[in-house]
């Protein structure tokens, strides 16, 4: 018998090789790799083989016939042609979808209709009765091609798609088709690691697609094995005994590759960060008959660790893509981030990464040794296939340029290097300021921010809360931020200059290469200046004022020290002695930091990142503030003020810093700080003492603050006292924020 078995895009090759392994042993088996499939010749059992046991097809046919069709009259015709009481009865359900191409028949559901009536019309006069049209699970499902006017008329054996594998009870965001889960497997090499007693992780495991199907192969289970409904069911041509024995087979191998699983617990492992996600993914893994064989458990990406058991396995992820989940803005740190976090601690892995964007891949900072092309559904994907190994790793810095290559703008930016150093060396001296703003894209040219940091001392920010830093010779480092060039302005040649400038930077300043830390920023909104971009955990400990806090260069868009607030910092410091701290939307503490120094009763901070209250908590230990005294709270601060009855009055000083524009995935709703000042400063002056201060601070260029709307909204909280406002936007500028004087603002709200 002839059949044909179809596959997705760039899988033919794919499935030829796997349909010559499942067939090695039926003797007239033969397959030929064409376009969109193959062409088996062999038995019918072969077809149910196909059907129960390839991890890649996606429908088996089995050809009817094939004649010209270059008009309805023609096809019709042509259908009625075969013995349709051959296949089916009247008694049975039909469903017909018929694809064109290049064809006078251009429209697949008149098409479709004309096959329907010949076929209709062949058992209406035979025998009276006529078939019924089902479009969801009909008893017999035909497809029709038609190309060039030709018509190949086939049955498919296989019913609803291949993909299907019955095991599918709740879907993530954009899941993953079965049958590509499968061949990403199958191309990274998963069944010989599988069989060596490998271990795999998914990080991204979404409804967790890849790990089941991982599972399937390693325990030696037919993905077709828990369908209940397949196309040749209810064909007269259908050899029941045969399917029955395959079936019985299947089982027999289903249950003794379950037993070699099971001596190997937590092998397999999917996560995700999304609780959602996990628990699709829990329900998928039960119905497929896979639980306790397969863990997937809720962690961030940065958090995932091979296990403590593991050998060198296999880590397999499909990120998003930007087409339909993550704005593009926050891919590149996603794959910043997967790269970190491969070569930080997945050494000796193997690691294959389906991309619909292979630039993102480049944001990994490793080197893919081979690839293939895939498709996922319309998005033409590549499949990059990495090593992880030292020799692997490659920077996704820009390099910078030597000095005999560099044009004549250079000369001007280094001489603004040391005049700007020049000017603010008596400043920074007598203030004993150690990181401050050298540079902000002063010449246009180079559209450059440039901080300096002096580092006293290495944290690791994995590293338990009491361990000590390593000491380090006391030196500068160098943070450099990009400004996004506008579309209108050359790539290339926005690279050479930006080259050129970080050769400079580190010319001028004396840096090592290592010293110098680089990053592109982008118009950012709400807390997205907080986006992790890696994970190598490195934390920096400097001095500000007479206190310890710690910077991550590499991670996060900023370094966790806001250096435009430094004003701001000293006067929270100043009149926090004897007060109760307040710090809403506290980031990394800093602020509560210098108030706890300066003297104040005790801290408050609230912010709704783990990640960040642990910062926090780092800034805090590392300057000897800990115990009940010093709260921190994770919450998001908008739900905890509306219900924080318990807290009004209690505050003497309170810091209210909030994003521009915020929304997340734990918040409810939005917040804009313009629309939303008046109530949000109206139950934030609720929890502020009589004799209290409000120091309120935000970063939107653009801000007004409506007073008269704020003291209409609080006129008669506390009686006949007032509210007064007090505009210190000016003074909290510092010296080297002095070029942009716009950068924040700042006002101090006390009752009066």
């Amino acid at each position: 018998m002839q059949f044909f078995v179809t596959a997705a895009r760039y899988l033919e090759t794919l499935l030829a090789e796997e349909l010559r392994d499942l067939l090695t042993e039926s003797p007239t088996a033969q397959v030929t790799e064409t376009r969109a499939g193959v062409h088996l010749t062999g038995s019918l059992a072969d077809a149910y083989g196909v059907c129960l046991w390839s991890r890649v097809a996606s429908r088996v046919l089995l050809p009817l016939a094939s004649f010209p069709a270059a008009d309805a009259a023609a096809l019709y015709a042509g259908v009625r042609e075969i013995d349709w009481a051959a296949h089916f009865t009247p008694a049975q359900t039909l469903a017909v979808q018929v694809d064109a191409v290049r064809s006078h028949l251009d429209h697949s559901h008149f098409a479709a209709l004309r096959i329907k009536d010949a076929i209709v019309d062949q058992f209406r006069e035979r025998g009276g009765a006529r078939p019924s049209v089902s479009t969801q699970a009909p008893d017999i499902a035909l497809r029709c091609q038609l190309f060039r006017d030709q018509a190949s008329l086939a049955l498919d054996l296989s019913g609803p798609a291949l993909h299907r594998r019955g095991w599918r009870t709740a879907g993530a965001s954009a899941p993953l088709k079965e049958t590509l889960a499968a061949a990403v497997l199958l191309r990274a090499g998963w069944p010989a690691l599988a069989t060596a007693g490998a271990p795999l992780l998914d990080p991204m495991c979404g409804a967790g697609t890849l790990p089941i199907e991982a599972a399937l192969i390693a325990a030696d289970i037919a993905p077709g094995l828990l369908r209940q409904h397949w196309g040749f069911s209810a064909w007269r041509g259908h050899e029941r005994p045969t399917w029955e024995a395959l079936l019985a087979a299947a089982r027999m191998r289903r249950a003794a590759g379950l037993a070699r699983l099971g001596r190997t617990p937590g092998r397999i492992r999917g996560s995700d960060q999304d609780p959602a996600a996990v628990r699709a993914a829990l329900a998928n893994l039960s119905h497929a008959g896979l639980a306790g064989h397969v863990t997937i458990e809720s962690r961030a990406l940065a958090d995932c660790r091979p296990g403590a058991a593991d050998a060198a396995g296999l880590l397999v992820v499909n990120p998003p893509y930007g087409e339909r989940l993550g704005a593009g803005d926050d891919l590149p740190a996603l794959y910043a981030e997967l790269g970190a976090t491969l070569r930080n601690h997945f050494d000796g892995w193997q690691a294959a990464v389906l991309t619909g964007n292979p630039d993102l891949g480049k944001r990994m900072g490793l080197r893919a040794q081979r690839l293939h092309t895939l498709y996922n559904g319309p998005l033409e994907c590549r499949l990059l296939h990495f090593a992880i190994s030292p020799a692997a790793h490659v920077s996704d810095q820009p390099r910078p340029l030597p000095a005999p290559e560099r044009g004549p703008g250079a000369a001007m930016l280094a001489n603004r290097l040391r005049k700007n150093q020049k000017a603010l060396g008596k400043w920074l001296r007598s203030d004993a300021i150690t990181c401050y703003r050298l540079y902000d894209a002063d010449l246009p040219e180079y559209a450059l921010a440039v901080d300096l940091y002096q580092v006293l001392a290495e944290h690791r920010a994995d590293a338990p809360l009491t361990a000590a830093g390593t000491a380090l010779p006391p030196r500068p480092l160098a943070h450099v931020q990009e400004y996004a060039a506008p579309d209108s302005i050359d790539p290339r040649a926005a690279r050479r200059r930006l080259r050129e400038a970080l050769g400079v930077i580190a010319d001028t300043l004396s840096l090592a290469a290592d010293d110098l830390f680089f990053k592109v920023r982008r118009p950012q909104k709400g807390r997205d200046q907080y986006q992790r971009l890696g994970a190598r955990g490195r934390l920096f400990e400097v001095a500000e004022d007479g206190v310890r806090l710690l910077i991550n260069l590499e991670d996060y868009l900023d370094t966790g020290l806001f250096l435009d607030h430094r004003e701001t910092r000293r006067l929270l410091g100043r009149l926090a002695a004897g007060q109760h701290l307040l710090n809403l939307f506290g980031y990394t503490g800093s602020a509560t930091v210098h108030a706890a120094h300066g003297g104040a009763l005790s801290t408050t901070t609230l912010d709704l990142s783990a990640t960040y209250l642990n910062w926090a908590r780092r800034n805090l230990a590392l300057n000897g503030f800990t115990g009940p005294a010093h709260r921190l709270l994770q919450a998001d601060c908008l739900e905890w003020l509306a219900r924080a009855r318990d807290e009004r009055g209690r505050y003497g000083l309170i810091f209210l810093d909030p994003p521009s524009f915020s929304t997340s995935k734990r918040m409810r709703g939005t917040f804009d700080v313009q629309r939303d000042q008046v109530a949000l400063l109206r139950q934030t002056l609720d929890l502020l003492a009589d004799d209290g201060t409000l120091v309120f601070s935000n970063n939107l260029r653009r801000f007004r603050l409506d007073q008269a709307a704020l003291i209409a909204a609080v006129q008669g909280a506390r009686g006949r006292r007032r509210l007064v406002i007090e505009d210190i936007s000016a003074h909290s500028i510092p010296r080297d924020f002095a070029r942009h004087r716009g950068i924040h603002h700042c006002w101090l709200l006390r009752w009066d």
